[in-house]
């Protein structure tokens, strides 16, 4: 197996509603797990990333929103074998416990520091025990848990771990946009053939969005699509799968998404235009085609997000996932490389100033500027228009432009995110 493969392999996973609370509710089932007796106190510390996106989100199986519910229903009930799917089981009773236990002042969510790396320090209390479990780096990876003063799993870490200058070179940024095409052209499609599950994943979310009387944007989209869900247009259809999804995820909708760099909202962006676009022309091109342009759409993501970090102020959904998916698009019209570079220049010039305001139904709105620059970047690219590399903060090469825009986030945006969360929080 190519090591992109596997790249892409162990990133792409099912993420049921808005990952943020999902990862809040598994770090604090998991603490739970370790204690005896009716919990007596939950707090949860996070960084400024974390505690911004999970703040607004809707809870899946739940009608409540943010991390105080999240942190609630990971003690009274959340299933930490699950991982980012932990609230998958969550039933009226387990809403009413978790209620209680935020009523009663028992649950507390703090901002710990601002921060785009992702840290969660989750502390459970029963009369018998005290166990903290704490997260570094991605939403499920557990460094250490600690029960009644002592470390029971993992090595605990003194200080906050700060991002070494030595560190390995990310996977990703050891390959060009050139190698990266080429694998994309050459992998067989058997080894990418997994990629399919997130078609099927993101469509089921799309089909409970359109069902659910809690959806409005979904409602719109489909009737803008002519009142169905595949039409014979390729934008109204993708906007419709693409942000019909994000909408249903974000409220909560008791459906996963096919998550990527750790985003349920970053796998939807990258694969739902595609998968739209190949379901109106599929006349014209195959499933081999649309598997390759998702390849190539997830690791154009994962290429922008490995230096803007995993949770920053700037949308990686729109920018990242949004740039990978229309190379995608791209791909799937028979760009060449100097194209792909076209595009990729064209939508650095045109949405990397997206602010992320957390995870909340306005995603949908950001999903759909995203589609329709991607469109509009793809059709001037096309035609060979784009931003030329002398502008803005496009660069010499295709790499270089990416790393650009991540680096608009991080660390371009700290200030920014200070602002939104301090919006957020005299809401």
């Amino acid at each position: 197996m190519h090591e992109l493969t596997r790249l892409i392999r162990e990133d792409m996973k099912p993420a049921l509603g808005v990952t943020e609370p999902g990862a809040i509710a598994y770090a604090v089932a998991s603490a739970r797990a370790y204690t005896e007796g009716p919990v007596e106190k939950v707090k949860v510390a996070l960084n400024s990333g974390m505690y911004k996106n999970a703040y607004t989100c809707g809870i899946p199986n739940s009608n409540e929103y943010g991390n105080l519910y999240a942190a609630a229903l990971g003690a009274v009930a959340a299933d930490a074998s699950l991982g980012l799917e932990s609230l998958a089981c969550i039933t009226a009773e387990d809403n009413r416990r978790a209620r209680q236990l935020v009523e009663e002042g028992l649950v507390e969510v703090t901002l710990d520091h601002m921060g785009s790396e992702i840290t969660i320090d989750a502390e459970v209390w029963t009369a018998k025990d005290v166990c903290s479990v704490h997260i570094r780096n991605n939403h499920t990876d557990i460094r250490w848990i600690e029960k009644n003063g002592r470390v029971i799993r993992g090595q605990k870490a003194e200080r906050l771990e700060e991002p070494d200058a030595q560190e390995e070179e990310p996977l990703i940024h050891q390959y060009s946009l050139r190698e990266i095409l080429h694998y994309v052209r050459t992998v067989s499609t058997e080894e990418i053939s997994f990629i399919r599950e997130a078609f099927s994943v993101n469509m089921d979310l799309l089909e409970e969005s359109a069902l659910s009387d809690r959806t409005a944007i979904t409602a719109m989209l489909i009737r803008d699509n002519g009142n169905t869900i595949i039409s014979r247009d390729a934008r109204k259809t993708a906007q419709l799968l693409c942000n019909g999804a994000i909408e249903g995820r974000v409220l909560g909708l008791a459906k996963p998404a096919m998550s990527i760099t750790g985003s349920g909202a970053h796998g939807i962006i990258a694969t739902m235009p595609l998968f739209a676009f190949y379901q109106v022309n599929r006349e014209k091109m195959d499933e081999d085609s649309l598997l390759r342009a998702t390849a190539l759409s997830f690791l154009i993501t994962m290429y922008i997000k490995e230096y803007s970090g995993r949770l920053s102020a700037f949308c990686g959904c729109g920018i990242a996932a949004g740039t990978g998916m229309a190379c995608g698009l791209g791909y799937l019209q028979n760009a060449e490389d100097d194209k792909i570079t076209m595009i990729i220049q064209n939508m650095a010039s045109g949405l990397t100033g997206m602010i992320c305001d957390g995870g909340n139904q306005g995603c949908a709105m950001k999903g759909i500027v995203a589609v329709d620059a991607a469109f509009r970047a793809v059709d001037m690219a096309m035609e060979g228009v784009c931003i030329d590399s002398i502008h803005g903060i496009n660069g010499r090469t295709p790499e270089d432009t990416m790393r650009h825009m991540g680096m608009i986030a991080s660390p371009g945006m700290v200030k920014t995110e200070e602002v939104i969360v301090e919006i957020m929080k005299e809401k």
